[in-house]
């Protein structure tokens, strides 16, 4: 799946596509305005991508103390720009490379 792919899922359906790993379900249904859904995907996962993502729910969220210690467990700075640019790296990020 490609980036505008994943963009098109978003707007024009309403599962989750079945091919995504739990990283980019997660930021689909964020995506969808379902955080609670994103954040059940991730917070059991320990491991760094989950982390990252997981950093960047408690930033959505407000809770910033929360999304540093994420960070953190990430190995990952905080980031300080716009949550639509981090979504937006996570994702290309996380799209498999042809």
């Amino acid at each position: 799946m490609t980036y505008d792919e994943f963009i098109f899922s978003i707007e024009h359906a309403d599962i989750v596509p079945d091919k995504l790993n739990v990283h980019l379900q997660a930021l689909w249904y964020d995506a969808k305005g379902d955080w609670q859904t994103a954040h059940d995907l991730i917070d059991h996962l320990e491991d760094r991508t989950s982390a990252h993502v997981h950093a960047y729910l408690h930033r959505v969220e407000g809770d910033l103390w929360n999304a540093r210690y994420w960070y953190n467990r990430a190995k990952q700075p905080e980031y300080k720009g716009d949550l639509k640019d981090e979504w937006e790296r996570l994702v290309r990020a996380l799209i498999p490379k042809p």
